[in-house]
């Protein structure tokens, strides 16, 4: 079964599920697609059953939203990246109150100097998150000690557009770009105590002309251990199973979200298309294992469960 939501006049990008209720999602999306004119953007923060989607908050900013993450250490807070390069903490209770007019009534951070592409909260730092930007540069922010960026790296020679904390090891954190290169460096962070690394990972390819997307070992960097071929058009996001290490899935601008068992096969073992435009956003719930959540710039929301995931 799948459950659909409409955001009308948005275009989506970005869909996360809570890591506190297996009900309750982000969606980050943009007016004119993202890319026309001005454009305004807003976050949904809804829940959801077998009976549909409704949305418990909406929050308005003045320039489009790219990305969204929710707190690893608050169930209601959650930050957005945004299209004037900045990003913005959100406070799910309070998201009526917000006034995009006023960016100072929000907790703004505004240290980059292009588009913000992605934004992740550090799953073992209490009030840390990470940023990456068309300016090139990866960014590690202190929720206490806004507005500028404790750490700036210049982590690619070409536009940044993905990142992510290791799960299991405080101090990886990965980044993508459209630079084509993978790689790894070490930089202090709160005084020497922390350690932030860019780590070769399975990651989306970001050119229009690649359909591919590789898996590395860091033990032998000299040829990627897999190439996974399916799509025909760029691969926008890849996720990886919480639940079973064997399992991706992805999206593309082909429309599609495809999965995969890297044990098993070099192609996809499903491919679901329920969209009429680029699929942009993807996400895996921790609670419900094989339920993806997908975004795109047709408007709509699904949540899903493929049978090659059950």
């Amino acid at each position: 079964m799948t459950i659909s939501f409409r955001t009308n006049g948005r275009h989506g990008y970005a869909v996360k599920f809570s890591p506190y209720f297996g009900h309750r999602l982000l969606c980050a999306s943009s007016q004119h697609y993202g890319i026309a004119g001005t454009c305004q953007g807003s976050l949904f923060i809804l829940d959801f059953s077998a009976t549909g989607i409704k949305v418990i908050g909406r929050w308005e900013w003045a320039e489009g939203l790219f990305d969204c993450s929710w707190s690893e250490n608050n169930p209601d807070f959650c930050v957005t990246a945004s299209g004037d390069g900045s990003l913005q903490m959100v406070f799910k209770e309070h998201t009526a109150e917000w006034d995009p007019s006023a960016p100072q009534s929000l907790g703004s951070f505004c240290d980059h100097q292009h588009v913000v592409y992605s934004a992740v909260w550090s799953p073992h730092i209490s009030g840390t998150f990470a940023s990456v930007s068309g300016d090139n540069t990866l960014k590690i922010w202190d929720i206490s000690a806004p507005p500028h960026a404790q750490q700036t790296i210049r982590a690619h020679n070409g536009e940044v557009l993905t990142c992510d904390w290791a799960r299991y090891d405080p101090n990886l954190l990965f980044t993508g770009s459209v630079d084509k290169r993978i790689r790894f460096e070490i930089s202090p962070f709160h005084n020497d105590d922390f350690v932030v690394m860019e780590r070769n990972i399975i990651i989306p390819t970001s050119q229009w002309q690649a359909c591919i997307f590789r898996g590395w070992d860091l033990r032998n960097t000299v040829a990627p251990v897999i190439d996974l071929e399916g799509h025909q058009y760029a691969v926008r996001r890849v996720k990886c199973s919480p639940h079973n290490r064997s399992l991706l899935a992805s999206c593309s601008y082909d429309f599609t979200i495809r999965t995969w068992n890297i044990n098993n096969s070099r192609h996809p073992l499903e491919s679901i298309e329920h969209h009429t435009e680029f699929v942009v956003g993807l996400d895996f719930n921790l609670h419900l294992p094989g339920q993806l959540a997908d975004c795109s710039w047709d408007e709509y929301i699904k949540i899903h469960t493929p049978a090659s995931l059950c």
